[in-house]
């Protein structure tokens, strides 16, 4: 499955949006950001729907993408995990939890990208700070770059089970780092993975650079990182834990 982009997967029944439309997993909030630099703070998310990348179902994968109701049409059906909503809709909803920030993830958010660009837009209006969460395989658009506060870019290596030639994209990731926004986290679920995450980090100059342990439950998660903690800072990087497992485990929308 690692072989082929997870949008050859789709079915008919996924929706299709229109003008002023995004294609929606789900909204919600407030909670807090669970990893990256900005763990901890209070924000509202926007899920959207569909990915490029099949993470976790290739040879060679060590961890599961949590997010899979987004893009696994084998395993979750588009017309129950997906919706078309309107910009203003989501706008509205945002408004009412009284945020300082939100952050757009997905699936893949930048597929979505030029129809993002209204809700990109309706968020500088009302000063909200906009971080989002990508893959690296897709190069943000200028005024998508104008618009948006931080890059959580999360190139996928060898635990993904995604092959080198899908998940890492040179000009893409040029792309991101000469933004001067973006953040390199990569998932690891041992220390081992940790010198092919050094290899991309090399090969592609990435900066500046953060490691998430793997997990969807706590034990496990505090475990990895443990694991983790002294040679990511043998090699100058950064950890971070995500905070949002820790407090409720796998539990959707939080």
């Amino acid at each position: 499955m690692g072989s082929r982009p997870a949008s050859t997967l789709a079915r008919s029944d996924r929706p299709v949006a229109g003008p002023g439309e995004l294609i929606v997993s789900e909204v919600f909030g407030p909670t807090f950001q669970g990893e990256g630099p900005s763990l901890g703070q209070r924000a509202g998310f926007v899920r959207l729907g569909t990915c490029n990348l099949d993470c976790g179902k290739g040879q060679g994968a060590t961890w599961a993408c949590d997010t899979a109701y987004t893009w696994d049409w084998e395993h979750y059906s588009p017309a129950a995990e997906l919706s078309v909503r309107s910009v203003s809709d989501i706008v509205a909803e945002l408004i009412r939890m009284d945020v300082r920030g939100i952050v757009i993830t997905g699936g893949e958010p930048l597929i979505q990208q030029q129809r993002l660009v209204s809700l990109l837009r309706a968020a500088a209006g009302y000063g909200w700070a906009v971080e989002v969460e990508t893959n690296g395989t897709i190069a943000p658009l200028p005024e998508v770059v104008e618009l948006v506060s931080r890059f959580n870019v999360s190139p996928k290596v060898q635990g993904s089970g995604v092959p080198a030639a899908l998940a890492l994209r040179p000009r893409a990731l040029a792309a991101f780092l000469a933004t001067g926004k973006a953040v390199f986290k990569f998932v690891a679920s041992k220390a081992a993975e940790l010198d092919a995450i050094d290899e991309v980090v090399g090969c592609h100059q990435l900066t500046p650079v953060m490691i998430m342990p793997a997990g969807t439950e706590a034990a496990q998660m505090v475990r990895v990182a443990g694991e983790l903690a002294d040679p990511v800072l043998a090699r100058g990087w950064d950890l971070t834990i995500r905070l949002h497992v820790l407090l409720w485990g796998d539990e959707r929308g939080r």
